[in-house]
């Protein structure tokens, strides 16, 4: 049973732009092992961030670091839960998260997928 769908587009140029000027905002939005990742990347990884949140039902209090988007040895993306986000996961009784990123064009975008 599908529990929840998000999606998220990204501008790369505005979001480069917004990491240039605000310094503390990688380290705000992303983990360590994340905000090491080429811009792009990045921003695939916010849009994913944001989708997810939506699919949740964007209830306040998710924390940013509490979605990690992981590469598997494959390439393949899929988020690590923890804390704020997984006990809303919980919540809904999401069994399974199922994740896309791309970036072309200038647009970095994400779709999220839950399963119950």
């Amino acid at each position: 049973m599908i529990v929840g769908v998000g999606i998220d587009v990204c501008d790369l140029d505005r979001f480069t732009a917004s990491l240039e000027r605000t310094p503390g905002l990688r380290e705000r939005l992303f983990t360590p092992d994340e905000a090491s990742r080429p811009p792009a990347s990045l921003a695939a990884r916010f849009a994913a961030k944001e989708a997810l949140a939506k699919a949740l039902g964007a209830p306040n209090g998710l924390a940013w670091h509490d979605a990690e988007v992981v590469s598997e040895t494959t390439g393949r993306p899929r988020f690590e839960l923890r804390g704020t986000v997984r006990q809303r996961a919980e919540e809904l009784g999401v069994t399974s998260v199922h994740l896309s990123l791309s970036h072309d064009a200038g647009i970095a975008s994400a779709m999220v997928v839950l399963e119950g």
